[in-house]
């Protein structure tokens, strides 16, 4: 069992950045690939980023890639998402996830755990 807890949401002018932070708790973190989603109103919910377990493989998606990073520390039980040149397309609540099946994916139905979500807000 994983438990997650989203943060560092906020609003954020068009161009500007944010990391977003995903505290875990239980004691296999480490055993988890982890995944962030966003979802905006009206929208289903979007892959973003998915992380192996530790650390050494990382999977964007296209919408995404070149300008947000995903990473891990399992000492600290956290991974976060840095995100950088932000477009006001990029307004969505925010989840970090976790696959019971422990391996990276890129489907919403393949992870079982998610946090509350932070939302992020990007004004033009």
């Amino acid at each position: 069992q994983v438990q997650l807890v989203e943060s560092g949401g906020g609003l954020v002018q068009a161009g500007g950045s944010l990391r977003l932070s995903c505290a875990a708790s239980g004691r296999a973190f480490s055993n988890y690939a982890m995944g962030w989603f966003r979802q905006a109103p009206g929208k289903e919910r979007e892959f973003l980023a998915t992380i192996s377990w530790g650390g050494g493989r990382v999977y964007y998606a296209d919408s995404v890639k070149g300008r947000f990073t995903i990473s891990r520390d399992n000492a600290k039980k956290t991974v976060t998402l840095q995100m950088n040149s932000l477009k006001p397309e990029d307004t969505a609540v925010y989840y970090c996830a976790a696959p019971k099946s422990g391996v990276m994916a890129t489907k919403s139905q393949e992870y079982d755990y998610w946090g509350q979500g932070t939302q992020v807000t990007v004004s033009s």
